[in-house]
């Protein structure tokens, strides 16, 4: 058994984008599922589709994207900031530029899983998940 889901969830998308695979598998929880909802929003993969198991756990089935004339995937990177044994947080005002704005820091707050830009905006600070450009 793992100890970080979320790692083991960016591990797969990272793995299966650098492998020029078109789909991913992955276990579902509520928080993977928004993290998801996030990389669609933000433009980092095709399309999503959330889908349930005998063992009630469910499935996340993601399409990942890639550039149409270079074919190299849209994430070029995606990293784990804040771990089981070293929590990471952030107040909004605080929340660290990613590749000078052109990345996305993904947070977890109060008020759900969001965006580091969003989470400024609702004006609330929380642990920083992890980072995609």
């Amino acid at each position: 058994m793992f100890t970080d889901p979320i790692a083991d969830f960016l591990t797969r998308v990272r793995n299966a984008s650098m492998a020029g695979h078109m789909v991913v598998d992955i276990p579902a929880s509520n928080l993977k599922k928004e993290i998801t909802k996030i990389l669609f929003d933000q433009g980092y993969v095709l399309s999503y589709k959330f889908e349930d198991t005998s063992n009630h756990q469910g499935n996340i089935k993601i399409a990942l994207k890639y550039d149409k004339m270079t074919k190299e995937p849209v994430i070029k990177k995606i990293q784990r900031i804040s771990t089981p044994g070293l929590r990471k947080y952030s107040s909004s005002d605080e929340f660290p530029r990613v590749l000078n704005g052109l990345g996305i820091s993904i947070v977890s707050t109060s008020k759900g899983v969001m965006t580091g830009k969003q989470a400024n905006q609702h004006n609330v600070g929380g642990e920083l998940l992890c980072y995609v450009y």
